[in-house]
């Protein structure tokens, strides 16, 4: 099954889970500790009460934390500093975009958008994408020639929506280890590319 058929057919608990890990792996480019998410994560095992309160607490920690990380106009060559700069962009506008009430509506919105913008945003950093990866192929399950970054992005995120509607509650803490494995590895590409830069 596609992504985006994965995504049309979760329930609430699995598009917020979708939304959260693939905003949870790209925490390193907002430039906050990696355990920010961590209230949302707990949320997704438990029945929702209190979402918005945790939302509205993520969403100003990881603002304050991501100024001046990258806010710089979007500029230069994709294999430079541009390429980090649009990254960042993407997913400060995830964090901007979590819905304060956890409806399926709000979520499934959501969840897509930020399928969307992992996905990009693991191009913009994968110094062996040639320019020609198309996300809206990789989501519907056309994959011949992506990337080993997307590759393994598009992987986790249909791994995650797996878990959720096999197990429940119950494959949170799997979903939670899919996602923190996908954040090192991105903070891993970050660091490298800075470090080729000085």
């Amino acid at each position: 099954m596609s992504l985006v058929e994965l995504i049309a057919q979760a329930d609430e608990r699995g598009l917020a889970a979708a939304g959260v890990s693939c905003l949870d792996r790209c925490v390193p480019l907002l430039g906050g500790d990696d355990e920010v998410l961590r209230p949302l994560w707990a949320s997704l095992a438990e029945d929702g009460d209190g979402w918005g309160e945790r939302v509205a607490k993520i969403r100003g920690h990881a603002c304050d934390a991501a100024t001046g990380a990258g806010a710089e106009a979007v500029s230069g060559p994709r294999s430079g500093p541009g390429a980090e700069a649009e990254a960042a962009l993407l997913a400060r506008r995830m964090l901007a975009a979590v819905p304060a009430e956890r409806s399926a509506g709000a979520l499934r919105e959501w969840a897509d958008t930020c399928s969307v913008a992992a996905l990009d945003i693991h191009r913009l950093l994968d110094v062996a994408d040639d320019g020609n990866t198309s996300v809206t192929d990789c989501r519907e399950g056309r994959t011949e020639g992506m990337p080993p970054l997307v590759t393994a992005e598009l992987r986790r995120q249909v791994t995650v929506l797996e878990l959720l509607a096999g197990h429940g509650a119950a494959g949170v803490r799997q979903a939670l280890e899919v996602s923190a494995e996908g954040r090192r590895v991105l903070q891993a590409v970050v660091s490298r590319r800075a470090r080729g830069r000085t």
